[in-house]
């Protein structure tokens, strides 16, 4: 097991934790976490540990999902407000483990019930060896592909269209053109274009000029994949209602791709891998 300490801000200690594979289970040192208080920080255990542990059967499923209306997570909630007023606590979670699971935004810390300690870095169960960290993420950011405003978005159809997802990008991303022409051989597809214009006030001239093209789908593909710029327009582009939808969905970055299943992943994909999360998703 390897440990590495760095510090995040705004004034924040965390223990980013790597657990290998093939490492012995072990427990938590109790020096390598950062105390915000003089007194000891709280050892956290693994799962076989908590089992007889009598918030252990609070948890649902691998989180307490409902923690917001437990007491004993509002008083958590209040006391990581004193010490940390500038950051915004959208949930707080026990989990099986005895720790408290801090959600800000998509990212996780975790901390004990007096606040004496935080840390960052991905959960690992020590007996079955999986990331709870990245299982809470990825059902955080799920997203109901049908509950998407695809009025908003550029919709273009190869094939039967019968494979469908959407992606998030930004004209001035070269990771998302480094997506589009992964996609651009792609057949039996439906590829649903928010553009989310968030890197440059040039992006969003770009997006303008594209919205209010006659052939949006073909003004953004000659920008994305030959370079060729958008002739400038001007029309009641829906500039904020696509930066609205794009917070609201807490996409941080470009590309952000959206799969039918609700799965979303961030970058540019490699061909085979994005292959394979298209033919495993479902619905939509």
């Amino acid at each position: 097991m390897k440990f590495s300490i760095r510090v995040q801000a705004p004034a924040v200690a965390v223990l980013a934790l790597v657990l290998a594979a093939t490492a012995p289970a072990a427990a938590l040192a109790q020096d390598k976490v950062i105390s915000t208080q003089a007194a000891p920080a709280t050892k956290a255990s693994g799962a076989a540990a908590d089992a007889g542990r009598p918030n252990a059967g609070k948890a649902v499923g691998t989180q307490q999902l409902q923690g917001a209306a437990d007491p004993a997570a509002q008083a958590v909630r209040e006391r990581f407000r004193q010490r940390f007023p500038d950051m915004k606590i959208d949930a707080i979670r026990l989990t099986p483990y005895g720790i408290y699971e801090v959600q800000l935004g998509m990212d996780l810390i975790y901390t004990d019930e007096k606040v004496g300690w935080v840390m960052e870095g991905p959960l690992i169960d020590a007996v079955t060896r999986r990331d709870m960290t990245r299982a809470t993420q990825e059902r955080l950011s799920a997203v109901s592909f049908d509950q998407l405003p695809l009025d908003l978005a550029i919709k273009q159809v190869s094939g039967d269209g019968s494979r469908k997802l959407a992606i998030f990008e930004d004209p001035n991303c070269g990771y998302c053109k480094q997506l589009r022409k992964t996609l651009q051989d792609e057949t039996n597809l439906t590829l649903y274009t928010f553009m989310y214009p968030i890197l440059s006030p040039d992006s969003k001239a770009k997006v303008r000029d594209v919205w209010c093209a006659s052939d949006r789908a073909k003004a953004w593909d000659d920008w994305m994949l030959r370079g060729k710029t958008p002739a400038s327009a001007q029309c009641a582009a829906p500039m904020d209602k696509l930066i609205a939808v794009g917070q609201r969905l807490m996409v941080r970055g470009t590309p952000t791709i959206i799969f039918a299943d609700g799965r979303r992943v961030s970058g540019a994909l490699p061909l085979e891998q994005l292959r394979d999360y298209l033919d495993t998703a479902q619905g939509g």
